[in-house]
């Protein structure tokens, strides 16, 4: 029998983050967030952050053994991520950053997929419109203003349409969920973002994972507030939760795409959660954080928290947890193999790719390119030849 959750002690601290998962396994009521733990599939969520962790940690694993060039993990916000993407319906679209694997895995994109930028066998890996989860963003905050475009088509060729019930309309729109992190928000990019977005109530989403760190600038330099405090200057509603809390960033962002389907306009909503990986395998956390805050941040762990509110509760069977550890292991052993498996580029797609049809110059360039492949071709057969 489900006990009736007690109301947290951060509820009456406001500028704390809501709560609604404790890191010992309890789930607590927040009135600022209300929240029916039964609408929930709590092993499911537990499912997606294991697999989730399991495929960074292969794909760290394949970068340190030189089958990717790069690898940005996501380790510690496994709940900011699947929590909110368990709150999309399948027509809403996402625009993630290059670290939003944990969104990928759960609007079904292949895996092996995302391992292609990072290996240098593609400039995309999917198709945005397969599971409505566009490309991901290298360039920091540029993603923002692509979720803003796509919200002015949806109102622009869609609304008129749909939020007229009288004529057939379902009353909702599709909605957009934006991810970004907190070194986006100094970006002028994302600031021209908030501000489309409010001015025109467009049907979008800000979903802010703050992990303290943009690179090695802690966030104290880019501002004194809480992210979702500088959601006022914009005119936006703001919301705070705790990132590794994977029921308050579930309900958060129910919450507020529900508000941008029925024509209820944006909403920017932090999820304080930490990065507990360095920002990508090319950067050594060591030399700006102390060993005493990764280990204060290793306590508040999310796959952890729900774990403990499984087994405390006897939510699920202990053979559950062996099952999804099973099925962890197989999933990893299937994605090196296919990660090496991944067909090399031709050397001629960024030329033929550059533009709808080549131009004269493109053309030039891709010749001289073959020329000098094939020259190094030839001088290591030579070299073959003398060993």
């Amino acid at each position: 029998m489900p006990r009736t959750p007690r109301t947290s002690a951060k509820a009456k601290d406001r500028s704390s983050p809501i709560q609604l998962l404790t890191p010992e396994g309890e789930i607590v009521r927040d009135d600022k967030l209300p929240f029916d733990p039964l609408s929930a599939d709590l092993p499911a969520l537990y499912r997606d952050m294991v697999m989730t962790r399991r495929l960074d940690t292969e794909a760290i694993a394949l970068q340190r053994q030189g089958e990717l060039g790069l690898w940005p993990s996501l380790f510690g916000q496994e709940a900011a991520q699947v929590g909110a993407a368990r709150a999309l319906l399948p027509n809403d679209m996402v625009f993630p950053t290059y670290r939003e694997h944990g969104v990928a895995w759960c609007r079904g994109l292949d895996p092996a997929s995302l391992l292609g930028l990072f290996r240098g066998t593609t400039l995309g890996g999917w198709d945005p419109a397969d599971a409505n989860f566009n490309l991901y963003t290298l360039v920091i905050g540029a993603q923002t203003l692509h979720g803003v475009g796509y919200a002015m088509g949806i109102v622009r060729d869609l609304a008129r349409d749909l939020l007229d019930t009288s004529k057939g309309g379902t009353g909702e729109l599709p909605a957009v969920l934006v991810f970004l992190g907190d070194g986006a928000l100094s970006e002028g990019e994302t600031n021209e973002a908030f501000i489309w977005a409010t001015t025109q109530s467009l049907p979008v989403v800000f979903f802010c994972q703050n992990n303290q760190w943009a690179i090695s600038a802690p966030y104290s330099v880019q501002s004194t507030v809480p992210v979702a405090q500088r959601a006022a200057g914009f005119g936006l509603p703001g919301v705070r939760v705790d990132g590794n809390d994977v029921l308050a960033c579930l309900a958060a962002t129910r919450r507020a795409l529900r508000k941008a389907r029925t024509g209820g306009g944006p909403t920017l909503i932090e999820a304080f959660t930490y990065r507990r990986n360095a920002h990508t395998t090319a950067d050594d956390a060591s030399r700006y954080r102390e060993s005493a805050e990764e280990k204060e941040w290793a306590g508040k762990d999310p796959i952890a928290r729900l774990h403990a509110h499984l087994t405390a509760t006897g939510a699920v069977e202990p053979a559950f947890f062996d099952e999804v550890e099973a099925e962890a292991k197989n999933f990893a052993e299937g994605l090196r193999s296919r990660c090496r498996a991944l067909p090399e580029p031709d050397a001629s797609l960024p030329f033929e790719h550059t533009y709808a049809e080549m131009t004269p110059e493109l053309h030039r360039q891709l010749a001289h390119h073959r020329a000098h492949l094939a020259s190094l071709q030839e001088t290591a057969e030579h070299a073959g030849d003398r060993a």
